[in-house]
């Protein structure tokens, strides 16, 4: 991610001049230089992040880093006087984003943007347009799925597939419903890929089930086990109809969404088909659907810093996402715990 950041900030610096790439920084040169490389980039490198601030070339940094350095470097950064945009999750823990966000809140409020891409992907962005207008009558469900296609690496650092993968659904589906759930309950397994890779995580493959009072409900379901490719696809359910955003084929280039009213209707009530990005080449499979949303979310993090304005995303976003997949695990099932027949 640190890669497509910055290729994002480079563009933005070409073609908009918007911005500067101020610096990279990275503990492993070889990655500074194979960029360099492959961009043409002559933003000076630094090899620790006590150098880049001691040299005080920047007054904004994105961080991208592995989830148990994400409070030590924003903390570090913040101290500097600097604005963050911080890959989610917050700190990967309950109790780790409790904390952080107490110091936040009391040094420095508006210093943090929390990476939840999601909420500048213009397909979600429609269909929640769709939503709010009333085209489906009043909501009562929403399902959002996120699978991969591969296990994580060897040695990735996860806190468990939910706070690590889950996190995106649930703060999408805390933005499109304005509101917390009152109760969570979570499903987990460990059924394919967690044989494929050193890395340690408690399920491959979990499901979270959302409460809202009585009258409306969400589903994430996350996994490492879709082989046949990325999938992201978000459902949204109305007493007059459904707006489904994303389709599985194979074509994470491009994303459909189409609103349907109630049984019967020979066409659907609104189409548009959104164009995905092109991460070319060894990017994450990610980068192919949510490329224009990760450029969209660098543009308004720059613009924010500019304007000296509050963020649209923050560490307290990041916070509640974590309470509801906290609560969700308190109630957990798994194969140990569930009914026999």
């Amino acid at each position: 991610m640190g890669s497509v950041h910055a290729r994002h900030l480079l563009e933005l610096e070409r073609n908009d001049g918007v911005c500067r790439l101020a610096a990279l920084v990275d503990i492993d040169p070889a990655k500074n230089q194979r960029f360099i490389a492959e961009t043409g980039c002559t933003a000076p490198v630094f090899d620790s992040l006590d150098a880049y601030l001691a040299a005080g070339i920047s007054t904004a940094t994105m961080i991208v880093a592995p989830t148990e350095k994400h409070r030590e470097q924003a903390s570090a950064v913040v101290r500097a006087g600097h604005r963050v945009l911080l890959e989610k999750p917050l700190t990967g823990s309950l109790d780790g984003d409790i904390a952080f966000c107490a110091e936040l809140d009391r040094d420095a409020p508006h210093a943090l943007m929390l990476a939840f891409q999601r909420r500048f992907d213009a397909a979600i962005a429609y269909g929640k347009q769709c939503m709010d207008s009333g085209l489906i009558g009043r909501v009562f469900k929403i399902y959002s799925a996120l699978e991969d296609s591969a296990p994580t690496p060897n040695g990735y650092q996860s806190d468990g597939i939910l706070p690590d993968m889950a996190v995106h659904n649930v703060d999408e589906i805390l933005w499109l419903t304005g509101q917390m759930p009152s109760c969570a309950l979570a499903l987990g397994s460990r059924i394919y890929s967690h044989a494929l890779t050193t890395a340690v995580e408690d399920f491959d493959d979990a499901m979270l089930y959302m409460w809202f009072g009585d009258n409306l409900a969400a589903q994430v379901q996350v996994t490492r086990n879709h082989v046949a490719g990325y999938r992201v696809e978000t459902v949204i359910y109305g007493d007059q109809g459904q707006i489904r955003i994303g389709h599985f084929e194979q074509r994470p280039d491009q994303t459909l969404v189409e609103v349907y009213g109630r049984r019967g209707a020979s066409e659907p009530l609104a189409r548009r088909v959104f164009p995905g990005g092109f991460g070319g080449p060894g990017a994450p499979e990610f980068v192919d659907r949510f490329g224009p949303a990760y450029k969209a979310e660098v543009a308004v993090f720059i613009d924010c810093c500019q304007r000296g304005v509050p963020f649209p995303t923050n560490h307290n976003d990041g916070l509640r996402a974590q309470q509801v997949i906290a609560a969700g695990m308190r109630a957990a099932i798994t194969k140990a715990n569930a009914a026999p027949l």
